[in-house]
């Protein structure tokens, strides 16, 4: 389109415009209409297209308020390009706290989608055709899913270095250079040109402040390296220089029963270190789950009832184990030590 022409969903956005569209999606059985928000703040000058989506998982609620934040922050007054935001993109999940669509299929399984096929692939195909045809780069805000917790992570191709560069300025310690996965946003963006970071962290159905607080300023960093935003010189301290994990894992339970945690989200581990026990309460069984590897606890279990099989720790491997742990302690100390409610003031407005 040409670049004095924006439109969403048939509606223009003039240059320092800022409105929200409701992207139409099928209603409800009850005739009760249905539709997602897109919020569409267009600077006067034209520049890259960003889109920032959250609740794909209707589950996962950490990006709903990050979304919320980030759309009240003074320094978008001065944004160049167009930032889209959609704070919850599946509405149907978001309102039965589910992680899927009605239809039971994971949206995040569904894309590219398409608008004759099933109900999670016509909101894919939205989806596809409103915001990420329109769109230059995305960022996608996820969460553990219910009972699990993710430290602050990036997860992209770090093999492109456009996307390794913005999954820096993200400011989180730990990045994963994670496979595209069959049927995810991720992929279908990828295969439309569309570099994309996926930030994970935190736990379903919950709101985790770090997580928030990371998750806004992360996004306003990905912001300035792209140019839309000042770089500005009222950061207190640059953030920690991310370090990228070789592989991960997950952890299982060896036997089902009731779990009592011994390592927590962000510790160092050695191969072979305790992680936790598992009891069982009728035979009086208890077994042992130790560290297969060396690495950082990035993903948890946070619920103690656990059966044989069930994945109970993630853990990224780091070819510097020490640096990572420091860098990992710094982030969480420097997140839970700013004061709250001046962050947005004191770190993001320039003017």
């Amino acid at each position: 389109m040409p670049a004095a022409e924006f439109r969403i969903a048939d509606t223009p956005i003039p240059r320092g415009g800022r409105i929200t569209v409701d992207l139409p999606l099928p209603p409800l059985y009850t005739h009760t209409a249905m539709t997602m928000p897109v919020h569409v703040l267009r600077g006067k000058r034209d520049g890259p297209r960003l889109f920032v989506s959250a609740a794909i998982h209707g589950d996962e609620l950490n990006g709903v308020e990050i979304v919320r934040r980030l759309l009240t922050q003074p320094v978008l007054k001065r944004l160049r390009g167009t930032l889209m935001a959609i704070p919850v993109v599946n509405v149907y999940g978001l309102i039965h706290h589910s992680r899927y669509l009605p239809d039971r299929r994971d949206l995040n399984r569904s894309f590219p989608g398409s608008d004759h096929g099933s109900m999670a692939s016509r909101v894919a195909d939205l989806f596809m055709t409103e915001i990420v045809a329109r769109s230059s780069h995305g960022i996608d805000l996820h969460t553990g899913a219910l009972h699990r917790t993710n430290l602050p992570q990036i997860r992209a191709d770090l093999d492109d270095t456009v996307t390794a560069d913005l999954a820096r300025a993200f400011g989180v310690p730990v990045l994963l250079n994670a496979n595209l996965r069959d049927g995810s946003l991720r992929e279908a963006a990828a295969e439309r040109g569309v570099p994309m970071l996926l930030y994970e962290a935190g736990e379903g159905l919950r709101f985790d402040e770090l997580s928030i607080r990371a998750g806004v300023k992360g996004i306003i960093g990905v912001m300035r390296e792209l140019g839309m935003l000042p770089k500005g010189s009222r950061r207190r301290k640059p953030p920690p220089e991310p370090i990228v994990a070789r592989a991960s894992s997950w952890v299982r339970a060896p036997q089902s029963g009731i779990l009592r945690a011994c390592a927590s989200l962000g510790a160092k581990v050695r191969k072979n270190d305790r992680l936790a026990l598992i009891a069982d309460p009728v035979a009086e069984r208890e077994c042992e789950v130790r560290a297969p590897t060396s690495g950082i606890i990035i993903g948890r279990i946070t619920i103690p009832l656990v059966h044989e099989g069930e994945a109970l720790f993630h853990i990224a491997r780091f070819e510097d184990l020490g640096e990572v742990a420091q860098q990992v302690e710094a982030f969480q100390q420097d997140e839970l030590e700013t004061d709250f409610p001046g962050l947005e003031a004191e770190l993001y407005d320039d003017e």
